[in-house]
Order: C-alpha cells, then sequence, then structure tokens
C-alpha cells in the first residue's frame, strides 16, 4: 500500500483497513507460530501498512481538530 492511496481514503476507510490489516497480522502471526509460514515479510510489510496507515489518520485528524478552532 501507497502513502498516496492512504492519503486518499476518508477516515472511515482507514479505521476499516486498519481493522483489517490487524486482523491480517494476527492471522499471520498464528500461521508463523504453528510453522506453517515460512515468509516474515508479510509480517512486516503488514506491519509497516498499519503505521502508515496510523500516521496518516493522525495528520488527518490533526488537521481537521485545527480546522474547527
Amino acid at each position: 500500500m501507497k502513502a498516496k492511496e492512504i492519503r486518499s481514503m476518508s477516515e472511515e476507510e482507514l479505521n476499516g483497513k486498519l481493522i483489517e490489516n490487524r486482523d491480517k497480522l494476527f492471522k499471520q502471526r498464528i500461521q508463523k507460530s504453528l510453522g506453517q509460514s515460512d515468509n516474515s515479510n508479510k509480517i512486516r510489510e503488514t506491519r509497516k501498512n498499519i503505521a502508515k496507515i496510523l500516521t496518516i489518520l493522525s495528520e488527518k485528524r490533526s488537521k481537521n481538530g485545527k480546522q474547527k478552532k
């Protein structure tokens, strides 16, 4: 997921993507612990996506807060 794609989403869409990615990360961690997944790059990529979403969400929220004053 690219930051440009994430920035074009609304806050509701971002919250949905965040929940989806957290669920995906949980499933990937379980698969890794059971020895079903050899590729830890997927976990790293999912964690980065979560960080990007959280960063952009906080930017949008702080921007909206400043505009309302």
